[in-house]
């Protein structure tokens, strides 16, 4: 502790508020497991926020509170559930019962990963950068008694950094890198469409103006895909656009400045045409849940991403058995993933680079989070080697980096996975939990452009997030909607057909802590394997419209009207397909009745399946939103 933090200091403070009292509960995981992506209505933003969102009146009451402590409300959103607060150090003190001060520590950075071969050796000692300087209280936050059963989380009284980039400095290159297209050729991903050009890609970054600042240059980003110092020319330069968060912006000139720069070069590569929204945030637990919040709610006027990138994490114990994050803060981050699915917003995680061991250095295996959220799709790593034309071996990535997995401690077995064969944890006690990574991919080194000249190879798996990113939105495109929440379908018997398993004995054991070995079906290191993208896009096209298959018989459009009989009884519908004709379909059921008055009001796009013999009876709806 360095000392009394400065009580004249202006902080902002994000109040995370309940949902509004009468709301439904969310969908859960049983839901999206029984319903595949074809029959999916995805929620829209006016009907989230008035079904799921904060009340006013207890919205109303945070700000009548921040004016009785000499606090400035800055932003107050409903579908957010939060309000944003700024005030003296004193003042927020004075609010929250805490006595804030200063502390240092030294500057955590990434090690540099060993030579190949190594496996695990030296993984165990910490490389440091600059001290770092935070503010944070001991105790117990106090919310005051009017206002407790309103607040879920206070977020921001402690800036302690919560992010580490899943990516090692370049170590001594052993195998010549690909680029991003050639391992898409390999993986067998669907050439980007024009249909690609809807999507948007969003990639959360940590740039903080406290602990340190990164970002991306113009120039580089250009040079990438129209010059050979990257893959170019013949590329088109993605459009991209910057969204700050809770101060941060893109202020590149840091040591993290690869990490946003692969990324954008990895998704935009492959998935030609598509938009990338970048959000800057930072590094603490306030800077994760604004981020989150901010993507999955945007601001008018911004683009709601098909399919989010995450590239950094933070272990969820830490050496002494604390919990790292605070429940609070987990929650907050959990919800926003599973409101992100009520969008149709896939969400991947890396899983790290750091093996079993995730740099705390207890001798116990560890997962990172958000990585072990169930909510998010978990991306290890792999290598590629021997490759000739589209023949290659695939095995665990475990040389320049370690792939991260195991099991998590905080979540327990999601019912999709519960049939994938999922292992007891490997530490004392063996316990049962979530299982990490789901998939894997690509991992051993691409060259970009940083600085104005070609740099790397630059190793990790947050090579394969921004990778599976790109084959999502590619794969939106072509099925013209979302995809959404993947998991549950990736864990589908059915799906074997999708991954290419990786068999291959190796260990993902790392500093001194025991790790999982990558067997057959799923593991603890390459999750079910490395996805094949036509397949996988074959396999979402077959069941988006299953009674569609067995009988043929459809028709497409909007409903037009809703039809009613001579005593104002509801009687049908009719739906006007892409070319104005206009079909009547009968039905006196009150369910059909909601459903379709609700696709009038929306203008929503809607498939009526019919019967053979009765053509004028909907055997079934299906919704594809607008």
């Amino acid at each position: 502790m360095v000392g009394p933090a400065d009580p004249d200091e202006v902080a902002p403070v994000t109040v995370a508020v309940r949902r509004r009292p009468d709301a439904s509960p969310l969908p859960g995981h049983d839901h999206w497991a029984a319903t595949p992506p074809a029959e999916r209505r995805y929620i829209s933003d006016e009907e989230f926020a008035a079904r799921h969102g904060a009340a006013a009146n207890d919205l109303d009451a945070i700000a009548r509170f921040a004016r009785e402590h000499g606090l400035d409300v800055r932003e107050s959103d409903a579908a957010q559930r939060i309000v944003i607060l700024a005030g003296p150090v004193a003042a927020l003190n004075e609010a929250f019962g805490v006595e804030m001060r200063t502390y240092e520590r030294p500057g955590l950075e990434p090690r540099r990963a060993g030579r190949a071969g190594g496996r695990g050796r030296g993984r165990g000692r910490r490389s440091h950068r600059e001290r770092e300087v935070y503010r944070s209280y001991e105790g117990v936050l106090r919310v005051p008694g009017e206002i407790a059963p309103i607040v879920e989380g206070v977020f921001g009284l402690d800036t302690r950094r919560m992010a580490r980039r899943a990516l090692p400095l370049p170590p001594m290159p052993v195998i010549t890198p690909l680029t991003p297209p050639q391992v898409a050729g390999l993986y067998d991903f669907p050439a980007p469409s024009p249909r690609t050009g809807r999507e948007t890609i969003g990639l959360l970054e940590f740039s903080d103006p406290v602990v340190g600042t990164c970002g991306y240059e113009t120039g580089d980003i250009d040079a990438y895909f129209t010059t050979s110092q990257g893959i170019g020319p013949g590329y088109a330069v993605p459009a991209h656009s910057d969204i700050g968060v809770n101060g941060a912006t893109n202020a590149p000139g840091g040591p993290d400045d690869a990490e946003v720069t692969l990324d954008i070069e990895v998704a935009g590569a492959i998935a030609q045409g598509a938009r990338i929204a970048v959000y800057f945030t930072t590094w603490d637990e306030n800077g994760w849940v604004l981020a989150l919040k901010r993507a999955v709610h945007p601001h008018p006027g911004e683009h709601r991403p098909s399919v989010l990138s995450i590239s950094w994490d933070w272990a969820e114990y830490d050496a002494l058995g604390n919990l790292s994050w605070t429940p609070a803060a987990m929650a907050a981050v959990s919800a926003a993933f599973q409101e992100a699915a009520m969008f149709g917003v896939t969400v991947l995680v890396a899983s790290g680079d750091d093996g079993s061991d995730c740099q705390v250095g207890d001798g116990r295996a560890h997962v990172y989070y958000p990585e072990s959220d169930p909510w998010g799709t978990s991306c290890g790593g792999t290598t590629i080697g021997n490759v000739s034309g589209s023949a290659f071996t695939e095995i665990t990535w475990n040389d320049s980096g370690i792939t991260g997995g195991g099991i998590s401690d905080v979540f327990s077995v999601p019912p999709w996975q519960r049939h994938a064969q999922v292992p007891a944890s490997v530490n004392p006690g063996h316990h049962r939990g979530r299982g990490v990574p789901d998939i894997a991919g690509y991992a051993n080194g691409y060259q970009i452009v940083l600085g104005g000249s070609s740099s790397g190879p630059w190793w990790g798996t947050s090579e394969t997030a921004p990778l599976y990113a790109a084959l999502v939105a590619i794969i939106n495109g072509e099925l013209d909607g979302r995809v959404g929440f993947l998991n549950p379908t990736l864990y589908e018997h059915s799906a074997s057909a999708i991954f290419r398993d990786i068999d291959d004995g190796r260990s993902n054991a790392a500093g001194g802590a025991p790790g999982d070995i990558a067997g057959p079906g799923w593991d603890a290191c390459t999750g079910l394997g490395s996805i094949r993208g036509r397949k996988l896009l074959e396999f979402l096209r077959r069941r988006r419209e299953p009674e569609e298959a067995r009988n043929g018989h459809r028709f497409t459009g909007k409903v037009a009207a809703l039809v009613f009989d001579s005593f104002g009884d509801f009687d049908g519908f009719m739906l006007e397909d892409g070319e104005g004709g206009e079909h009547r379909f009968r039905s006196r059921e009150h369910e059909v009745e909601k459903l379709v008055d609700r696709a009038l009001e929306e203008r929503t796009v809607t498939t009526i399946l019919i019967e053979h013999d009765r053509p004028e009876r909907p055997r079934a709806i299906l919704f594809r939103g607008r």
